[in-house]
């Protein structure tokens, strides 16, 4: 596998830790909505607290998502700098374009699917392992129904623990105890997004052999992905916020204690477990929960089918304008 310069190596971890960055933008609404839509924190205050817990998240985790990024979606041998530049350039138009949209879509998928695209441009679909992206396309499922369900088991659990409780009791005690789910989730959501970067970095490296020969990823990537995730999360992500946080349902702050500590127990066993699942997807499932919780009525539908769309259009999306970068690279070159 030939080597690059080392400007253009410098150049393409710029260009991974701007993806980093614009995912800790793009999926600053996950971690806060909730907190911000029930007013228990002001944004500016919400975006600093969930960038303290985006940070210190590789101190609870191992790098299983990492690995699963950097060797169980393609395979590892034929990834070179333009795989990875095709790939990112993929991801980011597409989270750049639902950003504008404000459309909380995945940017984790839109990675998995740039890294699917721009492989399978260079090498065929034989490049794919299927049983890697099998489990990470089973999670655009499995996590907000996850999500759903233990919000959904968590309100009725609540609300028969506190029928007796006056509602100014009730909203009193967990305005104090939504600090603490909103930091469980702020949690995981570093935990599995940031390790996703750490992947295709540690990757880049790996094909350039810069890691002694084996996949692993340095200490030095692991704080600059976990850095750039929470420098993203401060400059917030206001347009999605709307949308997540009182679009779909309007939500009380049990109701955001519920879908919070849903969404994170959910997001806890997924990084254990390495499967890469998107943090949108799941405190979106979380939110649809507790709002079927009070009447199916509650939600609105239409936002969340509309978000659904999203979800199953992003990996094809952002493959196919990864497939195109890697064809437009080769004319370049």
């Amino acid at each position: 596998m030939s080597a690059i310069a080392l400007p253009y190596l410098v150049g393409l971890i710029a260009v991974a830790l701007f993806f980093d960055f614009l995912n800790g933008l793009h999926d600053a609404a996950n971690s806060i909505a909730t907190i911000v839509s029930t007013r228990v924190l002001r944004p500016r205050y919400a975006v600093f607290w969930a960038a303290f817990f985006n940070f210190i998240a590789f101190l609870f985790f191992g790098l299983h998502v990492a690995q699963t990024l950097g060797t169980g979606i393609v395979d590892a041998s034929i990834v070179d700098a333009r795989v990875i530049f095709a790939a990112l350039i993929g991801a980011i138009a597409w989270n750049i374009a639902t950003w504008v949209l404000g459309i909380p879509s995945s940017s984790s998928h839109a990675l998995v699917g740039g890294l699917v695209g721009a492989g399978t441009a260079k090498a065929g679909l034989a490049v794919v392992v299927w049983g890697g992206l099998a489990k990470t396309i089973a999670a655009i499922v499995l996590s907000p129904l996850i999500g759903f369900l233990l919000a959904l088991l968590l309100v009725l659990a609540v609300s028969w623990a506190f029928v007796r409780a006056t509602p100014f009791a009730v909203d009193r005690t967990f305005r104090v105890l939504q600090f603490v789910s909103a930091s469980l989730y702020s949690l995981g959501h570093g935990g599995n997004d940031a390790q996703k970067t750490m992947g295709i970095i540690a990757v880049l490296l790996y094909s350039q052999g810069l890691t002694g020969g084996e996949f692993h990823v340095p200490l030095w990537v692991v704080l600059s992905c976990q850095a750039a995730m929470a420098l993203g999360t401060l400059f917030g992500g206001w347009r999605i916020v709307h949308t997540m946080g009182s679009r779909i349902t309007r939500l009380n702050p049990m109701q955001g204690f519920c879908a919070e500590t849903g969404g994170a127990i959910t997001l806890f066993a997924a990084t254990w477990l390495g499967v890469p699942v998107s943090t949108t997807h799941t405190i979106t499932g979380a939110i649809v929960g507790v709002g079927a919780a009070r009447r199916t009525a509650a939600v609105r539908w239409g936002v969340a089918g509309n978000i659904v769309v999203a979800w199953v259009v992003t990996m094809p999306a952002a493959g196919l304008i990864a497939a195109l970068a890697y064809a437009l690279t080769g004319l370049a070159g």
